[in-house]
């Protein structure tokens, strides 16, 4: 993983240890937003899985189902 990947990993473990526990976990989704983030930025990179977590965060409101919803694959570009 990148240096910048690492650091936006860690960000999200310190809010998983510091916020998360004074708000609450009310994620919509399984895995939660911030599962989803780490894991996301594990499998894409960086840029993409920040923006993955980011489309996924926007989708976590009140008029949203919820549910399973998992990391897409990372893509295999080879013939």
């Amino acid at each position: 993983m990148s240096p910048l990947a690492h650091l936006l990993r860690g960000g999200i473990t310190a809010y998983q240890w510091t916020i998360r526990p004074v708000i609450g976990a009310h994620c919509r989704f399984v895995p939660s937003c911030s599962e989803y983030a780490k894991e996301a930025i594990a499998t894409h990179g960086a840029v993409k899985g920040a923006g993955l977590a980011a489309w996924r965060i926007l989708r976590c409101n009140p008029w949203c189902a919820g549910g399973h919803d998992p990391v897409p694959p990372r893509r295999c570009d080879s013939p």
